[in-house]
Order: structure tokens, then sequence, then C-alpha cells
């Protein structure tokens, strides 16, 4: 077995070389054998001895995650191999298949080039597939395919070689039909995968096998040798002559782009800045003698080395003394030490060149997104998150003493995990934690009580809403506590398309910087006047001046928008967040003495008109829902579409295929997190097999709105009957 500071060190000595570096990830559905089919490549690079390799789980190194034998985080490591007598270096990450964790796999792929795309063929390809390959060529990484778990064909199904091979067959036709869909146009065709040209492997990560055009060139052995050796058990003979690490590595090697090539196309398309600049041809041709620049897309706390933050190194390389600017923050900070992951691991290197992943130490206060470089240059595209938290649980620590503790290990967390977010309900002093999914918030309160050694106490899972409306209301007045000073505004619906544009994430909340947003608003349906008069951003709803010579407005303008993002941070119907609307200011009489016209006469003078405009319009709430997808043998079908459509799930699609049949439904979040799971087993005596996938919030039936309303403000600590326009416009 290999140092792992020998195989670190060979890392970074190869980096230097763009040709023979790829950054690739693995991704798949949940349990569809991604970290076992990791743990052959780290055999083969001699950090883990073949012997353990598939049961080791090397990249699962968290407690948490060898208890539940789940990847749920994105696990770094580089990796030395050669490959026909020359030095290769593989920058991996393994990545989390369940949907909760979903936010790990979309900032990964800001990270790589290509991806190791794992599929089940007896499962075929899940919601969660679909899902990750979508991601990944939206960020242009280019995909290759890995069947795994084939013996289950053949002892599990029990079929001939000839039926093995058709069902293959017809699995990677659908694999090439769902990328063709997601495909950028100028690879539409030419990135499909294929057992004819080596870009699939077929095989058995836990048996350590695999097959594929390459293995039986080099082998001389045919898928039929394998099923005779499969059949016979011969798990020794099968690792010979069909041998996992080389048929994986040929492929990675083989069909997946080194940085020179992927950075070409890449980077036009991920950075908007001036491609022709100094910066621009730079990247694009990762020129390592250049300045450097880069986009950080983990960020991991250590006890000892404060916040580490993880990047892909676009141009010139980073070491110790490296002088950096952050995208948002005023100062440059300093680098203190580079490094490299080799799992749990971080071990330091001199300098890490472009084409490379780094782990960078000392520089503080980064987020996920957030571009590094050596001259200021246009920030790189936001990473946009497909799922949105729709869970949300109230957690405080049991002895009082350790609120402060808590709050920064809150904030330790939601650091590394964008998907997590936390807020305090003023009224109960309460932290709010929200995720993806109840087992995304368990993972949170595991990590908080093993990993914190914080006792702390939570409520039981709680929906997230939104509130919005479908009208608009014009000159709704708001008048100051003291009466001298007025606003005047209309509060509308924010066009489809607008919303649209801010869910993309392009613009960030906030107060829009440049003009180039200007033509992107104008694009989506505002007219030039509002585009131009945009004040702030927040919750998807925009503040507009459309006022004209109002004496004194710039004076108390940021103060209005303090007002503004207290009314849609906190509605008025249910104090749910506001999403979706469009407030613009038409007029205002404004005091001329500064004494009159401080927050405490300002902000409740903007935030109150916003709350009425909406409950004259007729506020409407907004549930999350998720497409549930349930594998059941075909004689539980009517016990399920009955339990399904009986907690208000809209049956999308039913598909049979042999014994089993997979129902595709519209469920909301609120039905699933009571006391479904029992139902669901006890309705199929434990067969049924489920995930979700965030499906967007959509309207709640009128019907029911009502009493969720009465229910949400209850919890809050706020009367139950919600307000009237009136209350908010004395």
């Amino acid at each position: 077995m290999v140092r792992r500071e020998f195989a670190a060190e060979e890392a970074a000595k190869i980096m230097t070389d763009i040709d023979r570096i790829r950054n690739v990830a693995i991704v798949a559905h949940v349990h569809h054998g991604k970290t076992t089919l990791t743990d052959s490549l780290l055999a083969k690079a001699g950090i883990i001895s073949k012997a353990v390799a598939g049961d080791a789980l090397y990249t699962n190194y968290e407690a948490i995650e060898k208890d539940r034998k789940m990847t749920i985080k994105s696990a770094n490591i580089s990796l030395a191999f050669q490959y026909k007598e020359k030095d290769f270096i593989i920058n991996l990450i393994d990545t989390p298949g369940h949907v909760d964790f979903g936010g790990h796999v979309t900032r990964s792929m800001r990270a790589v080039d290509g991806v190791i795309l794992v599929v089940d063929p007896v499962e075929g390809i899940m919601p969660q597939t679909e899902t990750v390959v979508r991601q990944a060529l939206k960020e242009k990484a280019k995909p290759v395919l890995f069947i795994n778990k084939v013996d289950r064909l053949l002892t599990e199904l029990r079929l001939t070689p000839e039926q093995t091979f058709e069902r293959l067959l017809e699995l990677i036709a659908s694999v090439n039909k769902l990328i063709d869909s997601y495909c950028p146009e100028e690879f539409r065709g030419k990135w499909k995968v294929s057992v004819e040209n080596g870009s699939v492997c077929i095989g058995s990560a836990a048996r350590k096998w695999a097959i594929s055009k390459t293995i039986m060139a080099n082998h001389k052995v045919t898928f039929k040798d394998i099923f005779a050796l499969t059949a016979a058990n011969n798990e020794a003979e099968l690792q010979r002559v069909a041998p996992i690490d080389e048929a994986t590595l040929t492929m990675i090697i083989e069909h997946l782009p080194n940085p020179k090539v992927a950075q070409e196309y890449r980077i036009p398309y991920l950075w908007h800045g001036d491609i022709a600049s100094e910066d621009g041809v730079a990247m694009a041709h990762v020129d390592q003698a250049a300045k450097t620049n880069g986009v950080i897309f983990g960020v991991q706390s250590d006890p000892h080395s404060g916040d580490i933050a993880i990047g892909r190194i676009f141009s010139g390389s980073v070491k110790k003394g490296t002088l950096l600017h952050i995208s948002g923050k005023a100062e440059p900070q300093r680098v203190s030490q580079v490094g490299i992951y080799m799992g749990p691991e971080r071990v330091l290197v001199d300098e890490i060149p472009a084409g490379n992943i780094a782990a960078l130490i000392g520089i503080k206060d980064l987020a996920i997104g957030d571009t590094i470089s050596e001259n200021e240059i246009e920030p790189f595209d936001q990473i946009v998150h497909y799922s949105k938290p729709v869970v949300t649980k109230a957690v405080e620590a049991k002895d009082p003493r350790d609120t402060m503790k808590l709050i920064q290990a809150l904030r330790d967390l939601t650091k590394g995990d964008q998907t997590l977010v936390v807020e305090i309900n003023q009224e109960t002093g309460e932290h709010l934690m929200s995720g993806m999914g109840e087992l995304h918030l368990e993972v949170i309160e595991t990590k908080l009580k093993d990993d914190f050694k914080i006792p702390i106490q939570t409520s039981e899972p709680i929906v997230v809403y939104k509130e919005t409306i479908d009208k608009g209301v014009k000159d709704v007045e708001g008048k100051a506590p003291n009466k001298h000073t007025r606003f005047y505004m209309n509060v509308e619906p924010l066009e489809q398309t607008v919303i649209d544009l801010l869910e993309t994430g392009t613009i960030k909340d906030g107060k829009p910087k440049g003009k180039t947003h200007v033509e992107e608003f104008i694009k989506a349906g505002l007219t030039r006047e509002e585009a131009k008069g945009i004040e702030y951003i927040c919750n998807s709803s925009l503040l507009i001046d459309g006022s004209h010579g109002v004496q004194y407005l710039n004076e108390v303008m940021e103060l209005l928008v303090e007002g503004f993002t207290e009314a849609v941070r906190d509605g008025p119907l249910a104090r749910e967040k506001v999403y979706g609307i469009k407030v613009t200011i038409t007029d205002a009489t404004i005091h001329e003495d500064p004494v009159h016209r401080g927050p405490a006469q300002v902000i409740p003078a903007m935030r109150r008109p916003v709350w009425a405009g909406m409950l004259m319009a007729g506020v409407t709430l907004l549930e999350p829902k998720q497409k549930f997808t349930v594998s059941i043998p075909q004689e539980y079908m009517s016990e399920v579409i009955t339990l399904l459509q009986g907690r208000r799930g809209q049956v999308l699609n039913i598909e049979q295929e042999r014994e089993s049949a997979t129902i595709i439904a519209k469920m909301p979040v609120a039905e699933v997190i009571k006391g479904f799971s029992n139902e669901m087993r006890s309705a199929t005596k434990g067969k049924a097999i489920w995930y979700t996938e965030y499906l967007g919030f959509e309207k709640m039936p009128k019907e029911l709105q009502s009493k969720v309303v009465r229910e949400v403000r209850t919890r809050k600590g706020v009367p139950p009957e919600p307000p009237t326009p009136e209350q908010f416009m004395d």
C-alpha cells in the first residue's frame, strides 16, 4: 500500500501537466454504488488496500455516513495514477445520491469537467438519475456511463446472457435520450455514450469487476465469459480478467476532457466577463503562468484552521501568500496555506496550478459560489440550486448557556451547506432551520449533537409556505406614526417571466449593481422605467422607485428598503415569506426635518401599506410540492393510488413493467411529512420504495387556506385570526 503522503506528493507533481489532469465527479441516484466504485479507484492509487475496496466506503468518512451507509456530502480526493507509462492526476469528487443532499451535487458540477454516471440496471433511470444528469450538463460537464450491479440481472432476475445484454442496451438508449434532452446544443449527438467507443463500463463495484471495449481487447474476455464466471461465483477470476480499476480509469482518461479542452467551452458559458481580456484568455487557455482566478464550490469548518475554502482554479496558481480578491468583498485577503484533499485528510502542498482543485486556508467570510482572483474580475455565474428548503424545524439548546454555541454551530453548518437556511423566530427566540427534507434536517441535528456536542431539542417538522397576490392595488397610502410623512405605492403581482429571471440566481438579492441588469429585466417584461427604478430585490420581489422629483426621497430610501424587506420577509396573512410581488413608490410627502423622518417613522410607513395592499388584493398561500415516485408490486397499485389521492396527490403517470408498477404523482409536502411513511408501508406490506423530488410552490386550495393560516399563526404565537387591511392604514 502506498503511503498517503507519497500519493499527495506525486499528485502535486503531476498537477502542472494540464494534459494529464482530469476533474471528475461520480454521480448517481441513491444506493446505485458511487462510493463503492470510488473505493476501487482509491485502491488503484494506493490509498486503501484492494482487499477492503468496496467495503471500506473510504469517502464516507463521517460517522453519520458510516451509520446510515449513505453519502451525505461531497468528498474530494486527488489521485495519482499511471496509464500507458504516463502519470495522471484525477481530482475526484464522490457526490451524494439522496435528493435531500442534491445541493452538494449542484456545486460540485462547477468544479469538474466530466462525470461518471452510475446506474443500477434493475432500478434503471430513477428521479435523481435524471436530476444529476441535468445538473452536470447544465455546467457542461461531459458524461460517461458505469452500469453497476449487473450481477443482479444474472443472479436475482436470472436473465440469460442475451436477455441481460438486451436489457443493458435498452438502458444505454434511455441514458442517451436523457443526455440529448439536456445536452448543450453544440454537443448534442457528440456526448452520447456507447459500448463501441468505450464510454460505457458494465460491472459490479461490490465484486470489483467491470468490462468495457478496452477490457475485452486487453484481456481477451467476452460478455459470455463474464456471465459464466458470475454464474460460477468465481470472483477472483472475474477480478483478474475484468479489473474494475483498469476499466474505469481507462474510460476516464480516454473519454473525459482535460482542463485545456474543457475550459475553452466552459469558461465563456460560466463567466460573462470579457473573454478577450487578459484574465478571460488566461482562463480559457488554462494559463498557469497568468494571474490566479477561480471559483469556490465548497466551504468546510476546521476546529484548528478555521474555514477551509475548496475551489477550482481556472488560471494562474495559488500558493502561500497569494493575495486574492473575493467577489462582493471590499478588501483582498492573503492565502496562508494550500492543500489537496485525500478524503478526510487535507495534505499541504507548496502550490496548486490552474486546472486543479485546491483547499485554501486563511481566507475568511467566503461563501459557496464566490469568485477569487488576483485582478478584480467580473464574478462567475452564481451556482443555482434546483431545490428549495421545504421543511422547517425549530431547534434550541437544552441548556440556555449553550445558545451562543448553537448559533455559531448553525452558522458554520450554513457556510458549507447553502441548502440549509437558518432564521430566528423573533416571537419565540427559537432558531428555525429549513432544509430539503426530513432526512436533511435529521443529519443536521445529528451533527449538532455529535460533532458540536450541543444537547438540543427540536420541534416536529413544519412546512414552509409562501404568500403572494394574483391582482394588484394602486395608490395605497402609508402614513408615518406621527402623520408628518406619507408614501403612496402600487402593490402588484410580479410578472412570471421576471420571477423566472430572479429564480435563476443570476441576479442576487439586494441593490442591483451596474447597468447590465436593466436590459435583463426589460427582456423579462419590465418597462425600461421600471427596470431603471429598481431599488431592491428580496424573495423574488422588487421595490421600484417610480416617483418623480420627490424631495428628500433619496435621504430616506435606505429606511424604505428596510421597511420593504421587513414586509416581504414576514407576510401579513400567515407571517410567512412573501414571494413574487412588485412594490412601486409613486409619490410621497416627506417632512423636511430629519428628526421627524427617522427609522421609527419611515419603516412602518413602508411596511404597513405593503401589507395593507396585499390584503386588499387578496393574499394567496403557496405550498411546496414534490414529485413523488413510488415503485411497488402491481397487486398494490389500487391501494397506493387511493392513498396518494386521499392525501391530495395528483397521479401524473403509471408505468407497468413485468410484475412491478411505478406511480408518479405530484404531492403537497404537508401531506408527506405527517404519518405518510407508516400508511404507505401498511398499504403495501412494506414492499413500496419511493423517492421525492422538489417541484416548486403552487397555490393552496382555497377551501384549505383559512385552516392552515390559523394553524401557522397559532404556532408562531400571533393571534389566529389574520389582520384586515384597515389595521395597517391608520
